[in-house]
Order: structure tokens, then C-alpha cells, then sequence
């Protein structure tokens, strides 16, 4: 008991430490090899490649064959089924599956997830956009209710896996892997796409959902996996429904945390979701896209989530945040700067390289951040809620109204909004930080332990 007390107290000094920022250079890069980090790698590979089956590659594919730009831009409403997962992820936390339950609550519902994937994937190769884009729609919904799903269980595994001092490099790992899984899974699809079409490229991407399978097969339940109460009835399914949100909401400052989480990211997630549109008319091939999208995006993204690494532990988790904040939403304007030049390999390197650079920063320190306000009975349902919460309202304006916008005011402009969109959630987060709310704001995920010593 005294053993276990002293390494509680040890945990929490190590995650006062994350949040303020102490830790030296070796230090901070030492958990890159650790067995839980890797994992998160992993199952970060099989999370990103649903995203790009319906994100760029989708819309590179409706754009080849010749469709409007406010029907392609309305298939990323395809991606608000992300941000309903909320209503279903209590499900994921206290269900238990027939016959694979044995498995474990994580691990089974990462291996039935996976397969609802491949096999949404698959539907997806084979419908045809041009004979019916309304079958297309209905398909790429159900590979986002999949991927979802998918994101649900990875995420709430990755989370209880992790010790409270691995958060900052796990949420960089499964970043890395994100990345990745996107990225391969979207250059596979077009470098196949145009030489066997894209019902065969689409059927080999379908293989990327196994690493997250593997993963939870070889490593078994996490660790830190804490059983919600037990249910017996309609009563206690309705508080196991209500309980993650009552729990987030008693937290002092909760309606300011959650703005920020609805704020933060409109800017970006309306510019990265018109990128290949701005390409597209730019007269850009796919092979150019390949390599300067794709291929020095990949590497921008790496080298961004390393330096978010290592600022996350060397100046702590509030000020990594906000520097990411910034980062981002320069990185909006670089795509105006883009558009306003016109078509240049130089120009769209340097504002791909930029943007990925940021985004790999914010992948860590935010992510990191979000996953720190988990508390570990409701791992699953708040984080698909604040994870769910942070894209919606961009999702929903991009679906809505970005094609109409960019036809009406142009592709300068329009990024030059989405850079003044970014600005509200800095200054939030800055008034949080000097409030002392993020401090306040964290759950049991960034405290507890476990039972057992860390990997």
C-alpha cells in the first residue's frame, strides 16, 4: 500500500511536470521506445487510413470524374458521423461482445471495429460516383460510421495504455502513426488509382485497419482499464450514458473548456478539407500532388510531431499548446499566400511543409491536453465526446458552405478567413492558462497510475 501511495505521488509529480514543462533533453525523447508509446504508433496507423478513404482521396476521386465543387465539398459532411460517435461510445465502454468478449473489453472491440472498416472500405470501392453520387454518399457514410467506431476504441485503448508521464509521447506516436496510415493509404490509392482504377486501390487500402488488430491482440487488456459500473437495467444504462457528461460538467471551468474545444480548430478543418480543391484548380497532377502533398507533407507532419514532443516535455503542456495554436493558424495564411502566387512546386512545398510543421505540433501538445481530461471510468465516451467536439463546427461549415465560399470569394480569401477564424481559440486558451483552468481541467488519466508499474 505505502509502495503503491509513493508511486501515485510519483505519477503526479511526473504529470506536474508535463504541465509545467521540466524534464531534460534525453529525458523527453527516452519514452519514444518505451512499449506503450510504440503501441500508440500502431494503433495510430490503423486510425488515419478510414480519414483518407473519405477525406483527400474521396475528393480526388469525385474531382476526376467531374463533380460540382459544392457536391464534393458536401461529402466532408460524410465526416460529422466522427463527431456524433459521442451518442454510441458508451456502448464501446460497457457492452461486452459475444464469444470474442473473452478477449477483453478493449481488445475485442478493436478486432469487431477493425472488421466493420475493411468491410465498409470495401462497399466504398464499389460504387461508381458518376452513375450515383447518392450511393456514394451513403458509402462513405458508412465507412466514417466504421472509422468511428474505430477511433472510439483506439482511442480509449490508447489512453488506459498510456501512464500519466507517457501522454505527451503517446498522443506524438499515435500521431506518427496517424499520419502515416493516412498518408500511405492515400499515395497507395492514387499511385493505384491510376493504373488499375479505384475499386482495386481502394480494396488495398482496406488492410491498414490490421495494425490496430495486432496490436490489441499481442498486448492484450491496457492496464489502466477501469470497469464503469455495472448495469442491470434501463436506470443504470441511462446513467452510464449521463455519467461521463455529469462527471466532465462538475469540473471547474467545464463550459469554458469545452468552448475552447468547439473553437479551436474551425479555421483549420475548414482549410485542410479544401486543399486538394485548391490543387485540383491549380492544375496540379496527381503525381505532383503525390510529392509535394503527400511526400513533403509526410515529412513536415514527422518533424512537427518530434519538435511537439519535445516542447510538450520541455516547456510543459499550457505554453506547447498555445505555441501550436499560433503556429496553426499562420499556417492558414501561407495557403492564401499559395493561392495568390499561383501554381509553384516551390510555393506549395513551402506551405504544405509549414502547415504539416504545425499540425504535427498541435497533434502532440493538444491531443495530449484532450486526452489528460479523461477520467479513466469514461475513457471511451469523454474522449469521443471532446474529440468529437473539436472538428464538428468545422466539419459542418465546410460541408455547408466552403465550396459556395470559395466560388463566391475566392480560394485568397477564403484561407485568409480561415486564418482569422483560428484567432478566438488562442485567446481563449491563453485567458484558461492565466485562470488557471487547465490545471483544474484534467481527469483521473493524468493522476492515475494503475495497478501495475509502467512498460
Amino acid at each position: 500500500m505505502v509502495a503503491r501511495d509513493r508511486r501515485i505521488m510519483g505519477t503526479r509529480a511526473d504529470m506536474t511536470d508535463a504541465i509545467s514543462g521540466n524534464h531534460s533533453w534525453t529525458e523527453a525523447v527516452k519514452p519514444y521506445v518505451e512499449k506503450a508509446p510504440l503501441a500508440a504508433f500502431f494503433l495510430g496507423v490503423s486510425s488515419g487510413f478510414p480519414f483518407a478513404m473519405i477525406g483527400a482521396n474521396l475528393t480526388t476521386r469525385l474531382a476526376q470524374d467531374g463533380i460540382d465543387k459544392k457536391a464534393v465539398t458536401a461529402f466532408t459532411l460524410a465526416f460529422l458521423v466522427y463527431n456524433l460517435k459521442w451518442l454510441w461510445a458508451w456502448v464501446v465502454d460497457g457492452v461486452r461482445l459475444p464469444l470474442i468478449g473473452r478477449l477483453g473489453q478493449r481488445v475485442s472491440w478493436l478486432v469487431f471495429a477493425g472488421i466493420l472498416v475493411m468491410a465498409a472500405v470495401a462497399n466504398l470501392a464499389f460504387v461508381d460516383p458518376t452513375t450515383s453520387l447518392t450511393q456514394t454518399a451513403y458509402a462513405a457514410i458508412l465507412v466514417g460510421m466504421a472509422g468511428a467506431t474505430f477511433d472510439i476504441v483506439i482511442d480509449a485503448y490508447r489512453i488506459e495504455l498510456l501512464q500519466p508521464r507517457q501522454l505527451g509521447v503517446g498522443s506524438g506516436m499515435s500521431q506518427y502513426g496517424w499520419r502515416i496510415g493516412s498518408v500511405a493509404a492515400g499515395a497507395l490509392a492514387l499511385v493505384l488509382a491510376a493504373r488499375v482504377g479505384w475499386e482495386l486501390a481502394y480494396l488495398a487500402c482496406a488492410v491498414f485497419a490490421l495494425p490496430a488488430m495486432l496490436t490489441g491482440l499481442l498486448l492484450g487488456e491496457p492496464e489502466r482499464h477501469r470497469d464503469p459500473i455495472a448495469r442491470r437495467g434501463m436506470g443504470e444504462v441511462w446513467q452510464s450514458i449521463i455519467g461521463p457528461l455529469a462527471e466532465f460538467f462538475q469540473r471547474r471551468g467545464a463550459l469554458l473548456v469545452l468552448l475552447f474545444v468547439l473553437l479551436h480548430k474551425i479555421g483549420d478543418t475548414l482549410a485542410n478539407l479544401t486543399f486538394r480543391l485548391l490543387f485540383d484548380d491549380m492544375g496540379y497532377s496527381n503525381d505532383e500532388i503525390a510529392i509535394y502533398d503527400v511526400g513533403i507533407g509526410f515529412w513536415a507532419y514527422l518533424i512537427g510531431i518530434f519538435v511537439g514532443g519535445i516542447l510538450y516535455a520541455r516547456l510543459g503542456m499550457k505554453r506547447s499548446v498555445l505555441i501550436s495554436l499560433i503556429l496553426m493558424c499562420v499556417s492558414n495564411f501561407s495557403f492564401a499566400a499559395l493561392a495568390e502566387l499561383g501554381k509553384s512546386n516551390w510555393g506549395m512545398a513551402g506551405a504544405i511543409g509549414f502547415e504539416n510543421f504545425a499540425s504535427g505540433i498541435g497533434g502532440v501538445t493538444v491531443v495530449a491536453y484532450f486526452s489528460a481530461l479523461c477520467d479513466l471510468r469514461f475513457t471511451a465516451a469523454q474522449y469521443a465526446l471532446i474529440s468529437a467536439a473539436a472538428s464538428i463546427v468545422g466539419r459542418f461549415l465546410t460541408g455547408t458552405t466552403a465550396g459556395g465560399l470559395i466560388e463566391q470569394f475566392g480560394y485568397v480569401d477564403f484561407y485568409l478567413m480561415t486564418t482569422a477564424l483560428a484567432v478566438p481559440g488562442i485567446l481563449l486558451f491563453w485567458l484558461m492558462m492565466r485562470a488557471g483552468l487547465i490545471d483544474a481541467s484534467v481527469g483521473s488519466a493524468a493522476t492515475d497510475p494503475g495497478d501495475q508499474p509502467a512498460a
